[in-house]
């Protein structure tokens, strides 16, 4: 299944978007766009698939996802037949990186929300009381404008900028960020994983590359990653064999290989201990 780029009309008077979608909503297919989104599910149940993650929404739903992001919301049939007593509903948000102008994400005031906007690349699910905070002001959204709906925008910022009540979706391989990174050892580290994945790497070829010993190493990486070097390698090797499947004239064999697994058995087991389902059922999952 391949991506389209999809676009939401926007209002000549207005610098950024906010839409509402009712009934079936988010009737296109699996697409991408160059704008940074926010989407709150107000009512309605289903699937949703961004990048690499497929997981289940409800009512409350909230994510937030970076340009380009390949991503689609699917609802459930009573939502989709119309047997529902409520209609599907949803409210979408969306602004260009530089729609206050090409310097506005260097702002000293914006660092908080700058990082959070770069984690987004791979997509977010907010949680918590940031998500009801949220909700309330993406509520009041639709019937603001002027300068009280640019108001409670920056009020989503603030609240963006601030929370750690939040879930990453996307695999790393597939959302292609690197936005953790934070020293230029570390940056030497995540650049060779990216490069060298689909070959074989041991621990002492990517040690070296941080110039540090194995044991060293492993503690270093797993702080920042929260996960252990293999474990993260295979989430890269798993996000991009996800890329690869999206292509139909790709056989799930040369996607084990051309990801870096050395047997299919291995791959089969990876991918479904990471993605809740064998390779198989994840491609007719795309046959949205």
């Amino acid at each position: 299944m391949k991506a389209v780029e999809y676009r939401l009309p926007k209002e000549f008077d207005k610098s950024f978007i906010v839409f509402r979608e009712r009934g079936c909503f988010f009737p296109v297919p699996w697409h991408y766009h160059p704008e940074y989104e926010l989407v709150l599910v107000t009512k309605s149940t289903g699937r949703r698939m961004v990048g690499d993650h497929i997981g289940y929404f409800n009512e409350g739903d909230l994510v937030l996802m970076g340009p380009m992001l390949p991503h689609v919301w699917v609802n459930d049939n009573q939502f989709i037949s119309g047997t529902n007593k409520e209609a599907a509903d949803a409210i979408v948000v969306q602004f260009v990186q530089d729609f206050l102008g090409e310097n506005f994400l260097e702002l000293p005031e914006i660092e908080g929300l700058k990082k959070i906007l770069k984690l987004s690349q791979g997509g977010l699910e907010i949680k918590g009381k940031t998500r009801k905070r949220i909700t309330e002001m993406m509520m009041q959204m639709p019937d603001a404008s002027g300068l009280q709906r640019f108001s409670l925008l920056f009020a989503i910022f603030d609240q963006l900028a601030r929370t750690r009540e939040y879930e990453p979706l996307a695999s790393p391989a597939f959302a292609n960020s690197s936005a953790l990174q934070e020293s230029d050892r570390f940056n030497n580290i995540t650049e060779y994983i990216m490069r060298n994945f689909d070959n074989e790497i041991t621990l002492a070829e990517v040690a070296a590359v941080g110039n540090m010993s194995i044991t060293t190493f492993c503690n270093f990486f797993k702080s920042h990653y929260r996960v252990t070097f293999v474990e993260y390698l295979n989430e890269i090797r798993v996000g991009h064999a996800c890329k690869l499947l999206n292509n139909p004239q790709k056989n799930i064999v040369e996607a084990a290989y051309e990801c870096g697994f050395n047997n299919l058995a291995n791959f089969n087991r990876q991918f479904k201990k990471l993605k809740n389902m064998t390779p198989t059922e994840y491609r007719k999952m795309l046959e949205i």
